[in-house]
């Protein structure tokens, strides 16, 4: 798949002939991208970005410079993975350990995840799902949610199109409406 024209991968890149790299995908300078690992259609990988063996990346995801998406880790469509943010894939991590294991972790359809961000492992971050600049998440992210600190907590809930909801569910950017407030209002005991 390295072989399609319609990919663009900069000579300083370090891309792996086992990998898999979809038409209109873009990879630039000083990009790491391991053996066995899928990029779908039309990504872009930034400078520095490593992407670790066996790492499956859905179409239309932009990855900004200095990213690590360890082995583990699988990103959906149009994910946005913003400057310096990364993952980790050891829940007990040891340099001595022999019984290192891998935990999965899933960011789904659409999600953008700030800046800064550290993403524990073991967790699913929600389709659509915001999570701010310099977070640490270390628990799942519902779909839609906005979550930020340190402990990443939610604030709030985002449109599809990223804008935060009002207090009635509704997108001041495109209008558009969503029930989950209403919904977890109700659900709520107190």
């Amino acid at each position: 798949m390295n072989n399609n024209t319609d990919v663009f991968i900069h000579p300083t890149a370090e891309v792996s002939e086992a990998a898999k790299i979809g038409e209109g995908s873009k990879i630039w300078n000083q990009a790491q991208v391991r053996e066995g690992a899928v990029l779908g259609k039309n990504c872009v990988i930034s400078k520095n970005v490593y992407i670790d063996e066996n790492v499956h990346i859905g179409s239309g995801v932009k990855i900004q410079n200095n990213v690590n998406v360890y082995h583990g880790v699988t990103i959906e469509d149009d994910v946005f993975l913003g400057p310096s943010m990364t993952f980790t894939n050891d829940m007990y991590p040891r340099a001595f350990s022999k019984d290192w294991k891998v935990t999965e972790t899933l960011v789904k359809k659409g999600a953008s995840i700030g800046a800064n961000a550290t993403i524990r492992c073991g967790i699913t971050i929600g389709e659509y799902a915001t999570v701010g600049a310099g977070s640490t998440v270390t628990s799942d992210v519902k779909p839609h949610a906005l979550v930020v600190g340190n402990p990443a907590a939610q604030i709030g809930w985002v449109c599809c199109c990223g804008y935060r909801l009002d207090e009635n569910g509704q997108c001041p950017e495109c209008g558009s409406r969503y029930e989950m407030m209403n919904q977890e209002r109700e659900s709520d005991p107190d």
